[in-house]
């Protein structure tokens, strides 16, 4: 909520724009201002009606719209009394604030300098700070834009009560993904938008005296917000930032800029009340003395008595001097035993965060060491997986093996029938033409042929059987030593087949010794038949 005070000054540039013949007639305490107005449009109406009277924009080199933000930084800092001016000090906190955000240093010799330029007014107007600001006297060798940087920073941080802004993560309530959002913090609020420019606001998280901070969850009551930052640091920094503020409300305090400009009133307040009090003592002290030098010129009259009490009136006076030189090493000693107390506390918070920062530097190692152990995890499971990728890959190698040979079976099965049917017509040609019995045995040294190459063909398929069991058997090895549970298919009995030209293992030894026994009679026939 905005302060009554904030808005009068802001009404007073405007209404002292408007009395051209200084007669004074608008009250400001007939003005009735509603709490859900937007404060930064008021701001620059009143601007509006007083800017161009007072200042000429075009040798400044600042825009007009970062003369308003000046303005309004003036306003908040300007002592609440008519007419406005900002002291020396707060200038000095102005001007060291926005040459911090502009990343340049700050000059003491120069503002002392221009210190005693100003001689004993020790003040400015709006406008004799805004152009002094414009006229960049304190930012030379900075462009326009680091300029117009650093006034809109101030002025974000000081009349926007922005504390802190930056991206990070936050999980929707209805769809629980992750979106990079905006944050915005504020003394009483945390608002998020979609992006910096803080022109589409997508929530508010309204902070009070029962909200909690838990890594990074804000959550009160009723509400869960929860909100992920990109490294440790800025986790920390958001964390501290957000219960500073809880902390603040709890306490019943205003926003900080707005304590410390009220803590800075208050210590100004207090030297000028002590230097009021030192003034009044000195004019006591020399009233006392004026009064003593008529009391000496009256005794100067009476010899004797003059003499004595002027004596007396000097021992009294050395005593008093005494007494204050007494009371002001008093004083030296009790600063200097506080000064060093605060250095003792220095030391100690010194110490304490050095054990802080070790620490963390303990706990950054034991998460790079549980970041080394799950990679091997997962590096295990892996090779796990390959080797159970490898076993199925060999039952399907073995399957297809197991298919293969039962092809060839089939083939030697057709083939032992087609060469059946062909000895049949070789007999029978046989009978008919003698002619024909070379040809037939010469077909014979061919199928013979043929056999030594099934032989061969079923000797290298009985090597690969044997390498793809001794595979088998190791990976198996292999499996079991690490599943435990895992049996593999194991292949066929390997023994000696019988080789005939229809290839390895075609037929049984009963089926080969009927179908020689059937080839024997029909040789027979036939020769009688001839």
């Amino acid at each position: 909520m905005w302060h009554r005070e904030e808005l009068l000054k802001s009404i007073w540039h405007a209404f002292t724009a408007l009395d051209l013949d200084h007669r004074g007639k608008v009250s400001k305490s007939q003005l009735k201002v509603q709490e859900d107005f937007d404060v930064l449009e008021f701001y620059r109406m009143c601007w509006t009606l007083c800017y161009k009277k007072n200042i000429h924009s075009q040798h400044l080199l600042i825009s007009d719209r970062d003369a308003f933000k000046v303005w309004c930084i003036f306003n908040f800092l300007s002592e609440d009394k008519y007419p406005l001016v900002i002291i020396i000090e707060e200038i000095e906190y102005f001007l060291r604030k926005m040459m911090e955000a502009m990343g340049s240093g700050w000059s003491e010799e120069s503002f002392a300098d221009y210190k005693l330029q100003l001689n004993t007014k020790n003040c400015l107007t709006a406008w004799e700070l805004i152009e002094l600001v414009g006229l960049g006297l304190f930012s030379k060798g900075l462009d326009r834009q680091t300029l117009s940087m650093g006034i809109t920073e101030v002025f974000t941080e000081l009349i926007l009560d922005v504390l802190k802004q930056d991206y990070m993560m936050k999980k929707g309530h209805k769809r629980k993904n992750w979106t990079e959002r905006w944050f915005v913090l504020r003394p009483t609020s945390l608002s998020y938008y979609v992006g910096e420019d803080v022109e589409e606001k997508r929530g508010d998280i309204i902070l009070d005296q029962s909200c909690l901070v838990i890594i990074l969850k804000c959550h009160n009551i009723f509400l869960l917000f929860e909100i992920s930052a990109s490294d440790k640091k800025k986790k920390q920094e958001w964390i501290q930032a957000i219960q500073s503020c809880i902390q603040q409300l709890r306490l019943g305090l205003l926003s900080p800029h707005r304590e410390a400009r009220l803590r800075r009133r208050e210590l100004r307040q207090r030297q000028q009340v002590e230097e009021e009090d030192l003034a009044e003592r000195m004019k006591q002290l020399q009233a006392a003395s004026d009064t003593k030098q008529r009391e000496l010129e009256a005794m100067r009259m009476k010899m004797e008595e003059a003499a004595a009490k002027a004596a007396l009136e000097e021992l009294r006076r050395k005593k008093t001097q005494l007494d204050l030189q007494d009371r002001y090493r008093l004083d030296l000693e009790r600063e200097k035993m506080v000064r060093q107390q605060m250095e003792e506390q220095v030391a100690q918070k010194s110490s304490e965060l050095e054990q802080y920062l070790q620490r963390v530097r303990q706990l950054e190692d034991m998460y790079h060491r549980l970041e080394e152990a799950l990679e091997d995890e997962r590096q295990a499971k892996q090779d796990e997986e390959a080797m159970r990728k490898l076993q199925a890959r060999l039952l399907e190698e073995e399957a297809a093996k197991r298919a293969e040979l039962e092809q060839i079976q089939l083939q030697q099965q057709r083939a032992l029938c087609q060469t059946e049917a062909e000895k049949r017509e070789l007999m029978a040609e046989q009978l008919a033409k003698e002619r024909d019995l070379q040809a037939a045995t010469l077909q014979l040294e061919r199928l013979e042929k043929e056999r030594q190459g099934a032989l061969e063909q079923y000797e290298e398929v009985s090597r690969k059987l044997k390498r793809a069991a001794t595979k088998t058997k190791t990976w198996k090895d292999k499996v079991a030593k690490h599943e435990g549970l895992v049996r593999l298919i194991q292949p066929g009995h390997k023994g000696l087949q019988q080789m005939t030209n229809w290839g390895p293992a075609a037929f049984t030894d009963a089926e080969l010794e009927q179908r020689k026994k059937l080839w024997q009679d029909s040789k027979n026939q036939g020769a009688q038949a001839q």
